[in-house]
């Protein structure tokens, strides 16, 4: 590690030399907090805590490690613990207890928790916490907890039933830490929706009634009322019940009238559509008979190729068979130009693809350069001839296969209709980063086709419109926070961030003014911002 001499100056010092150093801090750090765990295990397996008299574990925890965050800081050490080992391999890639906190809701299901570390090192070789976060909500999916409120009901306190002592329950929740595992009730509830569950490692959580399961406890599921409330309710709900059952036949003649007004825009939406139908079909026709004759046309000229061809290998071969002495004057030179400008005649109605190659036409170049790579593509198919789809693939801009042409073809028929959808966006008044987004995002796969055929007005604005686009708001100094764990008191409470140490922030609570210790310090995705209740 580097040690920095203050009386130095500034410039002595080297930005690797400092970044190797800082490194090495860090993989220090982990390294000695992995052989805490170690020792925190043989503390508490082994109970030498009750040597200095103290009476569990927790005891020990919140009296003696006060200061690097107590028992609860244990806690999400010894489960950083329990991931990595239950990982095996894999385990080496875990850092530290931030990466493995969101992979410890896996713990009971060892497969489904290396899938997730897997995946997290498939997207990045060094994973951060955010992506092992990604890969256990990709394995296995984590509903949004309903947000419950905990404001009482202004009504006269009523009595509840009490949970027995020393009753022992099971966390059925799947998203709480503890799920599974079951502990025992030995203090009073506080309120009527949360019991106080003691487990075997001696923690002790608030915890609510949904989330337990006993079928010998009576929970208590609902309030009890004097009977002037129940014969008051009773009332309300019936009359409730008139009113739902007069809205219910209200919205039922409603839907019938708006689905008799549907169908009846639906058929005339279907007819309509079998009519444009109907057109197109009989444009393609006429298009299809254009093309027909083309193709005639070119076939019969194919023919007469043929038959000059054949004329001039018999021709040759007249010539080879006889001397030139014994023709005499029985072909001259004005019988062999007028077969000269057949010939030539014949090969100027053919398609010359290398002219068309390097200067294609001004008008849907585009389509006329991928119509050619086909037709190339279709001829190197019919003669196995490599060098044929080489070329093709050069037209296209693609790979020399079959299938890459293919799929760049069908690319390059998408190409007019992303430029026309990008500038009618464009052309909007007040057009905004989204609404461009909306339409690019189809065309993504040829961005840099379309993005040619833009102009340098258009190109400049998307830029811009990409620059003015609002970011995200991130939590930092001046914001007003709140706890991120539902099961904490502080997460409906009121605090502002006084104070930004990079990785960590320090908050100021409100309902801690009074108190001795104003101020904490928490990762940032241990907070959220705060929206009042």
């Amino acid at each position: 590690m580097l040690t920095l001499d203050r009386s130095k100056a500034s410039s002595a010092l080297d930005y690797s030399v400092v970044n190797t150093s800082i490194q090495e801090t860090f993989t220090a750090i982990d390294r000695f907090e992995s052989q805490a765990v170690d020792e925190i295990l043989q503390m508490r397996e082994q109970q030498l805590y009750l040597q200095a008299g103290y009476k569990n574990f927790e005891e020990y925890c919140q009296r003696e490690l006060y200061a690097w965050g107590g028992y609860r800081r244990i806690n999400q050490l010894l489960g950083a613990k329990k991931v990595i080992d239950a990982v095996g391999e894999l385990g080496g890639h875990i850092k530290n207890e931030r990466q493995a906190r969101p992979l410890l809701r896996l713990l009971k299901e060892p497969e489904k928790l290396k899938q997730a570390v897997a995946i997290a090192l498939k997207d990045n070789p060094d994973p951060s916490v955010s992506d092992f976060a990604a890969a256990a909500q990709k394995v296995v999916p984590q509903l949004p907890r309903k947000k419950q409120s905990i404001q009482e009901p202004v009504v006269p306190k009523i009595e509840e039933p009490m949970v027995p002592q020393k009753a022992i329950v099971t966390v059925s929740q799947q998203s709480h830490p503890r799920y599974g595992e079951s502990g025992v009730i030995e203090a009073d509830a506080p309120n009527r929706w949360q019991q106080i569950v003691t487990f075997a490692d001696g923690e002790r959580l608030l915890i609510n009634n949904a989330d337990l399961d006993a079928a010998s406890v009576p929970f208590s599921r609902g309030r009890n009322y004097p009977p002037e409330y129940t014969e008051a309710i009773a009332a309300i709900e019936e009359c409730y019940k008139q009113e739902l059952e007069r809205l219910e036949q209200e919205l039922r003649i409603g839907l019938l009238s708006e689905a008799t007004a549907n169908a009846e825009t639906q058929v005339q939406e279907q007819i309509q559509s079998l009519q444009n139908l109907y057109k197109q079909q009989r444009e393609q026709n006429v298009q299809l008979q254009q093309r027909l004759n083309e193709m005639e046309s070119l076939r019969q000229l194919e023919t007469e190729n043929q038959q000059l061809q054949q004329r001039i290998q018999e021709l040759e071969r007249a010539v080879q068979q006889h001397p030139v002495q014994q023709w005499g004057n029985t072909m001259p030179q004005q019988a062999t130009k007028v077969l000269n400008k057949q010939v030539k005649q014949a090969l100027e109605n053919t398609i010359d693809l290398r002219s068309l190659a390097q200067e294609p036409p001004k008008e849907n170049a585009q389509e006329c350069l991928r119509l050619m790579g086909m037709a190339l593509k279709n001829l190197a198919s019919a003669m196995n001839n490599t060098q044929v789809l080489e070329a093709a693939a050069i037209i296209l801009g693609s790979e020399p296969t079959p299938t890459a042409i293919a799929y760049r073809a069908e690319q390059l028929e998408m190409l007019p209709q992303a430029v026309s959808d990008i500038r009618r966006v464009l052309s909007k008044p007040g057009c905004t980063w989204q609404d461009y987004w909306a339409v690019a995002q189809e065309y993504e796969v040829i961005k840099s086709d379309y993005w040619a055929e833009l102009t340098s007005e258009e190109t400049n604005l998307i830029t811009a419109l990409q620059k003015a686009s609002p970011q995200p708001d991130t939590i930092g100094l001046g914001s007003i926070v709140a706890h991120a764990d539902p099961y904490r008191t502080l997460y409906v409470e009121r605090g502002e961030v006084v104070e930004d140490l990079g990785e960590e922030l320090v908050v100021a609570w409100d309902c801690w003014k009074e108190q001795s210790k104003k101020t904490d310090r928490y990762f940032r995705d241990e907070l959220r911002f705060w929206q009042p209740q």
